[in-house]
């Protein structure tokens, strides 16, 4: 009875990897719980919880773009106009383009991510319940990552033992039906995490996504201004419509994330 052999493991591994989506998905309605009510998000969390911190450095790019305080040119290049930053992030991104004015757009957009006002709007947002911390593997999305594994692990294990001789007269339908028990466990799993928990964010928890869908929802309400620069926060550079600008991001190394 080898196919036993390899029913152990895939119970194991598909009992482990529901467990641990299971305790993720506790944890982020726990922690959606501790936000309380709805609050209002700004242009800078709503990029992060978005795309994370490159996905500011994006926003603050293109916003001072369109305020002709900073411009990007068609072939990668960034030039200050207006060297007076209006918060930390701006002038975390002028500080990066450095004291000649003038620098390739793609070092810009890595320095002013890595900055410390990116990181302190990062910590924040963990704080409030809204992120998910940096580098966290047991997030409701990592889980349903395992959970995958798991299944494709189960699967894989469950044809290897129907390939194997028939043992001990144990029809090949039994076997079938005991490897099948476990992929159900994970299906299941990967089903209820896509009706209570999708879209799984690797930066916003539970909570920052029902504010993100919430301010997509409103922001047709806001200024052309707003709406336009709160459309790049949610969607990237692929929601800016000058030409010359998505070029300038295109030349400046940007592989066009959502």
């Amino acid at each position: 009875m080898f196919w036993i052999l390899l029913l152990l493991p895939a119970w194991a591994v598909s009992g482990l990897a529901c467990t641990r989506l299971c305790l993720a998905a506790v944890r982020a309605a726990e922690a959606g719980a501790v936000t309380g009510g709805q609050r209002d998000l700004t242009l800078y969390e709503a990029a992060f919880l978005s795309g994370g911190p490159a996905r500011v450095a994006d926003l603050t790019l293109v916003s001072m773009a369109r305020q002709r305080r900073l411009l990007l040119a068609h072939t990668g290049w960034a030039t200050v106009v207006d060297p007076r930053g209006r918060d930390d992030i701006e002038r975390s991104v002028i500080g990066a383009i450095g004291p000649q004015g003038q620098s390739p757009i793609a070092p810009v957009r890595a320095a002013a991510a890595a900055a410390d006002a990116v990181h302190g709007l990062a910590e924040r947002l963990v704080g409030a319940g809204l992120a998910v911390p940096a580098g966290s593997g047991t997030t409701v999305g990592a889980g349903v990552r395992q959970v995958r594994i798991a299944a494709a692990v189960v699967l894989a294990l469950g044809v290897a033992a129907l390939l194997m001789p028939a043992q001990d007269g144990v029809p090949r339908h039994l076997v079938a039906l005991w490897f099948s028990l476990p992929l159900f466990l994970c299906l299941s799993c990967l089903a209820l995490a896509r009706i209570e928990a999708h879209p799984y964010s690797r930066w916003a928890s539970p909570a920052g996504q029902r504010l993100l869908d919430a301010l997509a929802r409103h922001s047709g309400d806001a200024g052309d201004e707003r709406a336009y620069l709160t459309s790049v926060a949610v969607r990237g550079v692929r929601a800016v419509g000058e030409p010359d600008l998505r070029a300038a991001f295109a030349h400046g190394g940007h592989r066009w994330r959502a």
